[in-house]
């Protein structure tokens, strides 16, 4: 009958002598069935189920023997040979190590790094405790077994070797093969280990192109700058003749981040012999709570971004803005620049550089809540001609308060008052005086009476009417309405003091504003919300565009519905319209999520409006969805329609094959309008990455798995 055993062998298996100068002893424990000792050869055998622990090292055997004159282990299989954190196994059949497991020889062995990658030998020898060379070798990260035992690629060389403390592998005379064909051949090659996250050298290859540019070929190369830099260079070539280098730089400090991307180009798309763009980011805390934000966003003409498939804004925004949220206080300073990328926009005579600044204060007055704000203003054009060139500067303050109350029987009642004060210097347009000063009072009452029930399953059912009376004024005075040019009607300003967006337009008038929303909550996960809402004016100001739906001393009616299935679907639509149930907007959303698929559709549709800059009616159709084919393949779609012009505008199909050890993408897309910069394209692009080298990306779900 076996005994279990444990024996702590401080002298036994402590390191080499040579070695115990330079460093402690460390002292081992082994664990086994059975445990024979004999002194005058001085050697331990032992057998059954066995296992040692030494330093950051656990050997497990089937049989160990142990010579202390020659202070070697001699381990018959199968054995594992595992450290500390489980990122480094070894697996054999045979080994002869020494004392301290830094050294031996391991025969028909294994070495995993990581649970990712394996290097399967003939033999491999460990040196130092450091370096591990194998012999004759396959290395793959892909799964291999009696079911799967092709993997779906390999690396066969002649040696590899392994340096546990710069985290990297070098193969000698290696051959790369995709299901067993050979592919390509490596005199030498060196690549990081799974555990490696940032080393200098060539990242994943990536096959694109459109019908502007031909099929292009680019070849990334990562160069480490230190600890907290690097630099990303991507040449490509296309079929076309053209090329061109990729960028990026990423720098990380102390309080704060950059990154930036660009890209030359040299192409004879255009005039230009150059072309090129650039992006970038920045982030960082700033003392006394504030924090900088930054983005650069420069291109050398409109339609680069487009033609090389590099991004479908329309419109660039650059911007260095410092800002500081408290409790009860904001403050900004910020400093934006636009570029317009659309056509037809002329952007000398947009106002494209803008300079903000903010100062808002809560408190807490007379049972209410009273706000204070400071605010200055400027955009700039850059036509120097009157009219198209007009630059405006404006300050301004504001203080308001509210106060909610509830009366008896469930009464709720909120009243509600504001002023604003601005002062503007207009320059460059003779249609408006130089200097003007403003003053806008705002007053309202607000009465809301919800009625509440909950059956006997727990479902609740709210029903609350609400209606508000405002009075306002805006004194009159006769400046530019630059902010405030297209106002949107919906749920969330239905009982605003002010519709405009922006400052430089004030509701003016008395108005009642009335609304009844209903809220059905279900406890089995299911909720459905809807509102609807108008507005009545005492005269019509001419203020609103027949496009808002705001116009007149009736507005449109206002209908908001919002559906929602647990956290996997939820469907909403805003639709206004007047009596007759002629639509001036109405917008639908879908949102359906599941275990293997998500789908996500808006139907989008606005009525004209030239004062908005919309001559005609709009009407889009956006769908897109993915789904989870199983075993590793995915696919997703998108398709964007108009119905006004009857034409498909664009539509993209992409297809990934996912496992342990690979990550294909294939993309497809068209654009199908065209314009006097840019022409109907199809893109695609492809990219095949190798897991297992380096530190991969995370969330891989889909293995090849081995039955038994």
């Amino acid at each position: 009958m076996f005994r279990r055993l444990l024996l702590c062998l401080a002298l036994a298996l402590a390191a080499a002598p040579a070695a115990a100068q330079e460093r402690e002893p460390v002292p081992a424990t082994l664990i086994a069935d059975a445990i024979r000792f004999d002194g005058p050869s001085e050697t331990i055998v032992a057998s059954g189920t066995v296992e040692v622990f030494y330093g950051p090292w656990t050997l497990r055997a089937a049989s160990i023997r142990y010579s202390g004159q020659d202070e070697r282990l001699t381990v018959e299989g199968p054995l594992t040979l595992v450290d500390e954190s489980g990122r480094a196994v070894f697996l054999a059949e045979f080994a002869e190590l020494d004392a301290d497991m830094q050294n031996g020889v391991l025969r028909s062995a294994r070495m995993v790094l990581d649970r990712e990658l394996q290097i399967a030998s003939t033999e491999i020898e460990r040196i130092d405790g450091r370096y591990t060379q194998a012999y004759q070798t396959v290395a793959s990260s892909c799964e291999v077994c009696a079911a799967n035992p092709r993997p779906l690629w390999e690396i066969r060389a002649r040696r590899i070797i392994h340096d546990s403390e710069e985290q990297m592998l070098w193969f000698e005379n290696a051959q790369f093969r995709a299901l067993g064909v050979p592919i390509a051949w490596f005199p030498r090659l060196r690549l990081p280990d799974p555990t490696r996250r940032r080393v200098s050298g060539l990242l994943v290859p990536e096959v694109f192109g459109n019908d502007n540019i031909g099929t292009g070929l680019s070849l990334p190369y990562f160069v480490t700058l230190g600890d907290h830099r690097d630099l990303t260079f991507a040449p490509y070539a296309t079929t076309d003749g053209f090329g061109g280098l990729g960028l990026r730089y990423r720098e990380a400090y102390r309080r704060g981040w950059i990154e930036a991307t660009g890209q030359l180009s040299f192409d004879d798309l255009t005039g230009d012999e150059m072309r090129g763009y650039v992006f970038g980011d920045g982030f960082f805390y700033l003392p006394r709570d504030f924090v900088l934000d930054l983005q650069l966003q420069g291109v050398t003409d409109r339609a680069y971004i487009s033609t090389y498939g590099i991004d479908e804004l329309d419109r660039l925004e650059s911007y260095a803005i410092a800002s500081r949220t408290r409790r009860d206080e904001y403050v900004e300073l910020g400093f934006t620049s636009y570029n317009s990328l659309r056509e037809g926009d002329d952007n000398r005579v947009l106002p494209n550089d803008i300079l903000d600044a903010i100062w808002t204060r809560r408190y807490d007055l007379a049972g209410g809540i009273a706000e204070l704000s400071f605010t200055g203003h400027a955009h700039y054009r850059a036509d120097g001609n009157d009219i198209t060139g007009r630059d405006v500067a404006r300050i301004g303050a504001e203080a308001g308060w509210r106060r909610d109350w509830v009366l008896p029987g469930g009464l709720l009642v909120a009243a509600e008052t504001e002023v604003f004060a601005d002062v503007y210097a207009v320059a460059q347009d003779s249609t408006f005086p130089t200097n003007e000063a403003r003053v806008s009072p705002f007053a309202a009452i607000e009465l809301s009476w919800p009625f509440i029930r909950v059956s006997p399953r727990g479902v609740t059912h709210m029903i609350a009417p609400t209606a508000q009376l405002a009075w306002s004024d805006d004194g009159g005075a006769n400046v530019p309405n630059e902010d405030s040019a297209i106002v949107s009607f919906d749920q969330g300003n239905l009982f605003a003091l002010n519709r405009f967006p922006g400052s430089d337009a004030r509701e003016t008038g008395g108005r009642l504003a009335f609304g009844i929303s209903y809220t059905r909550t279900d406890p089995l996960g299911w909720s459905l919300g809807t509102t609807v809402g108008r507005i009545w004016r005492d005269e019509d100001a001419m203020q609103f565009t027949a496009g808002s739906g705001l116009d007149g001393t009736r507005s449109d009616w206002l209908w908001a519905l919002n559906l929602t299935l647990g956290s996997d679907f939820s469907l909403m639509n805003r639709a206004v319209f007047d009596d007759g149930f002629t639509f001036t907007s109405n917008e639908i959303a879908l949102l359906w999520t599941g275990d293997r698929h998500d789908l996500e559709s808006s139907v989008t549709f606005l009525s004209a409006d030239a004062a908005e800059g919309r001559p005609e009616d709009t009407a889009e159709f956006y769908l897109a969805g993915g789904y989870d084919f199983g075993r590793g393949w995915s696919g997703e779609a998108a398709w964007r329609y108009d119905f006004a012009a009857d034409e498909t505008t664009r539509g993209a199909l992409g297809i990934g094959y996912e496992t342990e050890c690979i990550d294909v993408e294939f993309s497809l897309s068209r654009r199908f309008t065209s314009s006097a910069t840019v022409a109907p394209a199809t893109e695609f692009g492809l990219t095949v990455a190798l897991n297992g080298f380096g530190a991969n990306r995370s969330g891989r779900s889909q293995n090849r798995v081995c039955h038994n």
